[in-house]
């Protein structure tokens, strides 16, 4: 069970997040606060205007080169946000990229079981979504909310130097917009973490409908189906609206209260000067650059649903981050051999232990079956073999070697593993198979398929082997997708061969084409076997009757048949309804 661990803040896990690119957000930093300060610089041109025409200066040149200086300032601010905004998003986009790779990756190094408790749709929605959200947080607030923050900053220095009375007087709105922009904070993470739960609801139900069109529509139940749909989608967008009912007068307000600091400065900077405290140049000074702070208020207070939302959209994406990976070294050990030992090995699915002190040897060469009851953890320990999960105790060892100690690439290449469920990707056939070996040629993949009883087939397909498989598979029967996945792992030429229920969805006739060709492409490779139908295992070296995790019996089939246990009970079954078919 995973040790909870506080982490580091969101504003410094997404700087950490940075890498190579930092150069470029600090160029982009530089820019924004150059285009800030030169949106704000004009305000002090109009103060040399205003001045001007208190002094009665007349001359229109000098009035014309304030304009064109003004207007410098504007086409400079353009440039400075154009360049700002080009160099944050150009990192953005490399930094997103490589979070979404790592994601990725990350999650082939993690257990099976750690991937499988994560639905379709919540896994989705964070690796596009989620990480899609955190195109705000680098590519504006990093620039443009650390610019306009530090802007406003030193104007309002710059007042307390002309008159610091005035400067309260500038100040005082702020206490009042802060305050109601506490209110509207308040609650957000619970609203946020609604609508993050209500949106991955809405996804797993839209994947599951589509997924399960067909059961619905053969069982008549698309109007339960929609509704529950509805029901969700419903309850996604309410997550939001009621989110939204919530903060918005507070957000209203201090949207409203915080840049009006005229309300205080006019009337204060009044007082003053009647009163002959306050020099009527600085008075139309601190007026004219109150007004040059609304605009960097506003900026910055747009980016108010992002910064209350920014710890949970990275919480999501650190949980795949930090997730427990297996132990597995980059350099590990070389076994001397492929022999199979499993010592002792415990292993538990949600907490509860599936499998209690599993002992197993498999030499080199040998063919090795699983059989027994439905959920008796035949499929775990072929997983656990396979290395899609590590065991709680115990080890399993390659060639004297703990798999934990060998490279996860190293044993993967030593490693064929065929399920009842393969996935295909939506590809050609070719490219499907080729997934067992990434450069065999066209010949080899045909080769291949040839030998697992599947050329045939695909050539009645069709665009032949560039026939595409559809999403999952789908434009192939489960039989078709199973013989491809069996050629697919041939192709692999892995010294060790896992089959686990592969031939389940295959018909008498097929199957015993698959298994004769399975034979004649393991001939001195390991072969691990689970099968259904015990006939197809009678001649393994050793076959291991599974019960409630627990190694029932062993041995040859004969000798099974022999002690009258459970597997003789099995084989009777099996015999019995091979007749009768």
């Amino acid at each position: 069970m995973e040790t909870k661990q506080k982490g580091p803040s969101p504003i410094a896990w997404i700087l950490s997040q940075t890498g190579d690119h930092g150069s470029q957000y600090v160029q982009s930093v530089i820019l924004a606060l150059a285009g800030v300060a030169c949106s704000v610089a004009p305000y002090f041109v109009v103060i040399g205007v205003v001045h001007g025409l208190m002094d009665g200066q007349r001359e229109f040149s000098f009035y014309l080169s304030k304009c064109l200086i003004m207007a410098v300032f504007w086409l400079l601010r353009v440039l400075c946000h154009a360049f700002s905004t080009s160099a944050s998003h150009k990192a953005t986009f490399a930094v997103l990229g490589e979070i979404r790779k790592r994601c990725t990756e990350k999650l082939t190094r993690m257990p099976l079981g750690a991937v499988m408790d994560r639905s379709t749709g919540a896994l989705k929605n964070t690796l596009i979504e989620r990480i899609d959200s955190i195109e705000t947080t680098l590519a504006h607030i990093v620039p443009e909310f650390t610019a306009n923050l530090l802007v406003p900053v030193v104007i309002l220095i710059f007042v307390f130097t002309i008159d610091w009375r005035m400067g309260l007087a500038s100040l005082a709105t702020i206490p009042i917009g802060v305050f109601c922009y506490a209110l509207m904070m308040t609650g957000s993470t619970e609203f946020y973490a609604h609508t993050l739960d209500a949106t991955k609801a809405l996804n797993n139900t839209a994947v599951e409908y589509i997924n399960g069109i067909q059961v619905i529509k053969v069982f008549g139940k698309t109007k339960s189906s929609y509704d529950r749909f509805v029901n969700d989608a419903y309850e996604a967008a309410h997550s939001f609206i009621d989110w939204m009912r919530a903060s918005i007068l507070p957000m209203t307000f201090a949207m409203v209260v915080m840049p009006a600091n005229m309300v205080s400065v006019l009337p204060v900077g009044g007082l003053l000067m009647k009163n002959g405290s306050l020099d009527p140049k600085d008075f139309v000074m601190v007026v004219i650059l109150s007004v040059g702070l609304i605009t960097p208020l506003v900026t910055m207070m747009s980016y108010s649903d992002d910064i209350r939302t920014m710890g949970t959209i990275f919480g999501e994406v650190q949980s795949i981050l930090n997730a427990q990976e297996m132990e597995r070294p980059e350099k590990g050990e070389v076994p001397e051999s492929n022999d199979l030992v499993l010592e002792n090995v415990r292993f538990s699915y949600k907490e509860k232990e599936v499998l209690h002190g599993i002992n197993m040897e498999i030499p080199e060469g040998s063919f090795i079956a699983l059989v027994g009851p439905s959920g008796s953890g035949k499929s775990t320990i072929a997983r656990l073999i396979a290395s899609l999960w590590d065991p709680d105790s115990g080890s399993i060892q390659l060639g004297g070697t703990d798999i934990r100690k060998i490279s996860q690439e190293d044993y993967a290449d030593r490693i064929a593993f065929v399920s009842q469920d393969n996935y295909l990707f939506n590809m050609s056939v070719r490219e499907n198979i080729r997934l067992g070996r990434s450069d065999a040629t066209d010949a080899e993949v045909e080769e291949a398929a040839r030998q697992s009883g599947c050329h045939e087939f695909i050539m009645s397909l069709e665009n032949g082997y560039d026939t595409m498989a559809g999403s999952s598979g789908g434009h192939l029967s489960g039989g078709e997708r199973q013989r491809i996945s069996i050629a697919r792992a041939m192709l692999k030429g892995a010294p060790v061969v896992i089959l686990d229920e592969a031939t389940a969805y295959t018909d008498p006739e097929n199957e015993a084409v698959i298994q004769r060709s399975v034979s004649k492409l393991t001939e001195g490779k390991t072969l691990i076997v689970i099968a259904h139908r015990l006939s197809t295992v009678a001649d393994a070296d050793q076959i291991y009757v599974i019960k409630d995790g627990v190694i029932d019996d062993h041995g040859t089939h004969d000798e099974l048949l022999q002690r009258h246990g459970l597997y003789e009970t099995m084989w009777n079954a099996h015999m019995e309804v091979k007749d009768n078919g």
